[in-house]
């Protein structure tokens, strides 16, 4: 009778944390350890459902746009990783994302953004004809704006499309078609955008002058504070007439007055350029973003006792 393989245990402790390990860098790649990308996605892409349903969206709706939110940042972020894989490992605050430090390989961020957008485009065959031509140009214009930077002034504002692009869809999941007014948010969306992205590109502003990148916090220069309160000022501009349009309450016009808040803060932040404030900035804008999804969804909750239905 022999006795067991001492090795054996070892052995399954080592594939046991070899396999912790690869899930966590997999994890880091799609910044699940960071949702504040999810966030800033999420909350647009809600007020736009809550609004085209009036404030009762079913259950189907705001899972699906929630579960393809978190998908797409996901999937985003792997392919960008890729597309950047010569340039993270020479910026500060990208060395140790794991395709930079090697942890995961660039044909291993491929395959991982592809699987990613296809489990989206799955959730997306629940909703309707409509929305599901819709997830096609979306998945175009997430996986080309990592190149934007390359050789386009102003990617955030390329970025603002694709962070806005859940709005229309979420009109079209609920209409099988898209109005006018999912366009004009989106367009407002776009400016909400680039003003956070500009606070995000502060950060990073002397790596992408060294490298040769462009970014909007670089083309507006001495400017750039000065442009990230103008494009608040006419995004929550234009939500007020959205809210005007849809004929929304009071308690949606407190919601976009504590958005205001929160982007007077952040021009107090950003206002000395140091990398850590602006930084601060730009995580705080998911505030912003659910201050506006909140004021839309207890307006409705409060004028027409509306919920998702089977709530």
């Amino acid at each position: 009778m022999t006795g067991a393989d001492p090795r054996a245990g070892p052995l399954r402790s080592s594939r046991g944390q070899a396999i912790l390990a690869r899930l966590d860098a997999y994890e880091r790649l799609v910044r699940l350890d960071k949702p504040i990308g999810i966030l800033l996605l999420l909350w647009p892409t809600l007020a736009a459902l809550w609004i085209a349903a009036r404030g009762a969206p079913t259950w189907t709706q705001v899972l699906v746009f929630t579960m393809g939110t978190v998908l797409m940042r996901s999937a985003g972020c792997a392919i960008n990783d890729w597309a950047d894989r010569a340039f993270d490992p020479h910026v500060q605050r990208t060395a140790q994302r794991p395709l930079a430090s090697g942890e995961v390989t660039a044909a291993e961020a491929v395959l991982v953004a592809a699987v990613l957008a296809f489990c989206a485009f799955l959730m997306v065959l629940a909703t309707n004809p409509t929305t599901i031509l819709l997830s096609l140009p979306a998945v175009v214009i997430a996986g080309v704006y990592p190149f934007f930077k390359r050789f386009f002034a102003l990617p955030q504002a390329f970025l603002g499309i694709a962070f806005s692009f859940g709005i229309p869809m979420a009109f079209a999941a609920v209409f099988d078609e898209v109005p006018a007014i999912a366009w004009w948010m989106l367009a407002a969306n776009l400016f909400w955008v680039i003003a956070y992205d500009t606070e995000y590109a502060m950060v990073d502003r002397d790596d992408d002058v060294r490298l040769g990148l462009r970014t909007s916090a670089i083309a507006f220069g001495r400017f750039d504070v000065a442009a990230v309160m103008l494009c608040y000022a006419v995004y929550l501009g234009a939500m007020v007439g959205v809210g005007l349009a849809r004929h929304l309450g009071a308690l949606y016009y407190a919601g976009l007055v504590a958005a205001a808040g929160c982007a007077l803060w952040h021009g107090w932040l950003i206002r000395g350029r140091d990398r850590m404030r602006c930084f601060a900035a730009f995580l705080h804008n998911h505030w912003l973003g659910f201050a506006v999804f909140a004021g839309v969804a207890a307006d409705f909750a409060w004028r027409l006792g509306a919920w998702p239905r089977g709530w």
